[in-house]
C-alpha cells in the first residue's frame, strides 16, 4: 500500500497532539477526527485490521482534508503527514473505495485534459481554468507581463494532472501531466508562468518525480517578475499577506515575499500566529467542489480573524482563495498580480 511509505508518519502521529491547531478542519468542525492525530490513528488501525476502507466515514474523513500541509512545515521532527494522507487516497482509490462523488469529479477533470494556445513569444503564460475564470486576475497577468517581456503566449485549458493526483488517481494523473508536458515543449517557448500555485507546484515538483521533462524553465509570477526586474512606480500601502500554502509549505518559495519586498508593501500580520493556513482548503484543490458547505465554514474562520474585515486590504496569491475568502467571508481581497499590476 501507499502508505507503507509514511511508516514513521503512522507511528508517531497518532499520539502527538502538536499539530492539531493547524488543521483548519478540525478547528471548524471541532472533531478530533478532523486531526492529524486521529487520521494517523485511523489508518494505523487500517493497517493492523481494525479498520476498513468499507467504513464510509473513515474514508470521508480522507477526502475532508485541507492538505495546506502546514502540519508537516511545523513538525519538530518532519513527520509527513500530508503526504500519508494523499498516499491514503491513492489506497482508497486503487481499492476501488472512493467515494461516488470524488469519482464523478475525477471522471470529469481526465475528461479536460486539452490545451490552446494564443500569441507568440518565447514565454508562456498558463492560465488554469480557476484563474482564467477571474477577469481582474487575467487583465492584471496581462499588464505584469507586457512589462517584463511583451508578447507571450496564452496556454489555457483543463486538468494538468494535480487535482488528480490530490483525489489519489495517480494514473489517471500522470497521464494528463504527460499529455500537458508533451503540449508545452511544443510550444518552442524558453519558459512558462504559472499564476496558480498548484499548476507551479505540479510542473516543479510532480511532473520531475513522474519523470516528465520540461524544456521551458518554470516560473511563478512573483519569481518570474523578479528574473525580469521588473520595476513599479508606486507603493502599495498596507497589506495583511496569507502566506501561499503551496508556495510556502509545498515548495518552500519565497518569491511571493520577496515581490512584496520590491514593492515596498506596509506588512500587516494577520490571525493569531504564522503557521496556520488562511486558504480555505488550497492545498486539497477541489475541496470546494466536494465541500462547499465546508469551505464557506473554512472562510468564515478565516473573516473571524481580520481586524476591520470591510477596509483591510488582504492579499492572497491565487485565485482559488480569493475566491473563496470574497464569497463567503465578505473580505477585502485582490491577489498579489493585482496589487503588483497596480504599482506598475
Amino acid at each position: 500500500m501507499h502508505i507503507d511509505k509514511f511508516e514513521e508518519a503512522i507511528m508517531n502521529c497518532r499520539f502527538c497532539f502538536m499539530c492539531r491547531h493547524l488543521s483548519t478542519i478540525g478547528q471548524v468542525r471541532c472533531t478530533e477526527v478532523d486531526t492529524p492525530r486521529v487520521r494517523a490513528a485511523m489508518l494505523f488501525g487500517l493497517r493492523n485490521g481494525t479498520n476498513s476502507f468499507d467504513d464510509a466515514d473513515f474514508v470521508d474523513a480522507l477526502y475532508r482534508q485541507e492538505l495546506s500541509a502546514c502540519c508537516r512545515r511545523n513538525c519538530v521532527n518532519g513527520y509527513d503527514e500530508n503526504g500519508l494522507a494523499l498516499a491514503a487516497r491513492a489506497d482508497v482509490v486503487e481499492q476501488g473505495k472512493a467515494p461516488e462523488k470524488v469519482a464523478k469529479l475525477a471522471k470529469k477533470l481526465a475528461a479536460t485534459s486539452a490545451w490552446k494556445a494564443a500569441g507568440k513569444g518565447k514565454v508562456a503564460l498558463f492560465l488554469d481554468d480557476a484563474t482564467a475564470s477571474d477577469k481582474q486576475e487575467v487583465a492584471a497577468l496581462q499588464k505584469l507581463v507586457k512589462a517584463a517581456v511583451g508578447d507571450c503566449v496564452t496556454v489555457t485549458g483543463g486538468c494538468i494532472g494535480k487535482a488528480l493526483k490530490v483525489l489519489g488517481y495517480l494514473g489517471e494523473a500522470r497521464a494528463a501531466a504527460a499529455k500537458f508536458a508533451e503540449f508545452l515543449n511544443g510550444l518552442g517557448v524558453e519558459a512558462v508562468v504559472c499564476p496558480n500555485p498548484a499548476a507551479f507546484d505540479a510542473l516543479k515538483n510532480d511532473y520531475p518525480a513522474w519523470g516528465l521533462e520540461l524544456k521551458p524553465t518554470v516560473f511563478c509570477t512573483a519569481g518570474f517578475l523578479l528574473a525580469k526586474k521588473v520595476k513599479f512606480a508606486k507603493k502599495p500601502g498596507a497589506l495583511y499577506y496569507l502566506a501561499d500554502d503551496f508556495m510556502r509549505n509545498y515548495c518552500g518559495c519565497e518569491c511571493p515575499e520577496k515581490l512584496l519586498a520590491a514593492l515596498k508593501a506596509d506588512l500587516k500580520p494577520f490571525g493569531t500566529n504564522d503557521e496556520e493556513s488562511y486558504n480555505c482548503g488550497e492545498g486539497a484543490i477541489v475541496l470546494d467542489k466536494l465541500e462547499p458547505a465546508l469551505v464557506k465554514r473554512l472562510a468564515q474562520y478565516v473573516a473571524a480573524r481580520a481586524d476591520d474585515p470591510k477596509k483591510d486590504q488582504i492579499v492572497t496569491l491565487g485565485v482559488y482563495a480569493k475566491t473563496q475568502l470574497v464569497k463567503h467571508g465578505k473580505l477585502n481581497v485582490k491577489t498579489l498580480n493585482e496589487i503588483a499590476a497596480a504599482c506598475l
